[in-house]
């Protein structure tokens, strides 16, 4: 009776050509491995694909953009070429009045409306004509041309201008060509700038 106890005790040996659980799990751990790889390969092609694809659009509209800023800059101009038109048909006629009139002031006239007609429309753009004869000579708004000895003005004074000065806003865009004053005593130094500074320049001249 001992004896069939014991031998009831005895571990149960795998019968041969039988497959186990762990034989499974170490037959089937291979192929799981090779399929996640395959998975994961497979995403990193798309991830690949959807990147290039991006940096594909991404450069088509920056082309795009480039494009079409350059169409707007250039078409930009057309409504200030066509407000400029008028302007130009006033001086065609101005120019046919002087081959056929006799009228001189009728011709001055005609000339002194086209300039006031140009000038409200450069004021219409943001750009204003400097007030110089009179101030002081400044290197940031002026160019000295020439020094003439004046005894009625002090000296580095603009008594001339010989070409106007412009500012866009607060820049200026060309600056005036004038005629300095000297000192009557015979001082030809050359005019002395007006105090400037970094946070003053390009800033239009007080009225």
């Amino acid at each position: 009776m001992e004896e069939q106890e014991q031998i009831g005790q005895q571990p149960q040996q795998d019968e041969p050509g039988k497959t186990t659980e762990r034989d499974q799990a170490e037959a089937v751990a291979p192929d799981t491995l090779a399929a996640k790889l395959a998975e994961a390969e497979k995403q990193i092609e798309q991830y690949r694909d959807l990147l290039l694809r991006k940096a594909a659009e991404f450069d088509n509209f920056k082309k795009r953009v480039e494009g079409d800023g350059i169409t707007m800059a250039r078409f930009a101009k057309v409504d200030l070429l066509t407000e400029l038109l008028p302007v130009v048909d006033d001086f065609h006629r101005s120019m046919k009045l002087v081959r056929e009139s006799k009228d001189s002031g009728a011709v001055a006239r005609g000339i002194e409306l086209i300039q006031q007609k140009l000038m409200k429309f450069l004021e219409s753009q943001g750009v204003n004509a400097m007030e110089t004869v009179g101030k002081e000579f400044d290197v940031r708004y002026h160019d000295a041309l020439l020094q003439v000895q004046r005894d009625d003005v002090p000296p580095h004074t603009i008594v001339e201008e010989v070409e106007k000065g412009y500012f866009l806003g607060d820049r200026v865009i060309r600056h005036a060509k004038v005629v300095v004053s000297t000192s009557p005593t015979g001082d030809s130094g050359e005019p002395v700038p007006a105090p400037s500074s970094g946070d003053e320049k390009n800033q239009p001249e007080g009225n």
